[in-house]
């Protein structure tokens, strides 16, 4: 999925199944829940940006969310493959897709209140994500929820033999535990933290083998 150029069937059926996977093994909660933290006690329009938002399902879960909630979110995903965009557009009418690179120089966050990213920050090296995330947090009005793996042998293993049994996805039987192993521990994720500046946070772990992570615009 790295890869910018990918794209047709083997894109599609790979999306399809990572938001599966995502529902199935309920790692989509850790955002929800995260947002419910970072939101607790506000009301009104918020506007909310989900980067490596891949097939928009995400944005779906946010909205339905948000609408239980009593908040009025205005939705935006951000992905740097443009056929992953197309396919968004094409699964999503409601919502707005750009086709960005967030680690161009250029990339600005800052016309949002939120920041949201699951199962994206895993695919960058922690340097480099410490800068990224500081970039954000000095932009965004409210906030950043994060929903990344964490990497541990249970994780790694069964998410290897469970994609064996049902995928028909070649990539998604070599990127699923590829991902667990470029995933975090909490000490890699405090010191990505203490590299970037920011002590105002919450970082808890979600089932199934996920790290909340919750950043205050202080």
């Amino acid at each position: 999925m790295d890869d910018l150029k990918c794209q047709g069937e083997v894109v599609h059926q790979t999306l399809q199944e990572i938001a599966f996977i995502n529902k199935t093994l309920g790692g989509n909660n850790a955002t929800l829940s995260g947002l419910s933290l970072l939101l607790r006690d506000r009301k009104g329009a918020f506007k909310l940006v989900d980067l490596g938002c891949g097939g928009g399902e995400m944005l779906g879960y946010i909205f339905n969310w948000g609408i239980k909630n009593g908040l009025d979110l205005n939705l935006c995903g951000i992905d740097a493959n443009p056929h992953i965009v197309e396919f968004a557009r094409r699964q999503n009418k409601h919502f707005d897709f750009l086709c960005k690179d967030v680690s161009s120089d250029d990339f600005d966050v800052s016309g949002y209140d939120v920041l949201t990213c699951t199962l994206f920050t895993h695919h960058f090296q922690t340097a480099q994500l410490s800068i990224l995330i500081k970039k954000w947090v000095d932009q965004v009005k409210v906030g950043i929820v994060i929903n990344d793996l964490h990497r541990h042998p249970f994780a790694y293993y069964s998410i290897k033999i469970l994609t064996s049994f049902f995928s028909r996805s070649s990539m998604v039987k070599h990127d699923a535990p590829l991902s667990v192993l470029r995933g975090f521990s909490r000490n890699e994720w405090k010191e990505i933290l203490h590299d970037a500046g920011i002590n105002n946070y919450s970082l808890r772990w979600k089932w199934a083998f996920r790290w909340e992570l919750v950043i205050y615009k202080q």
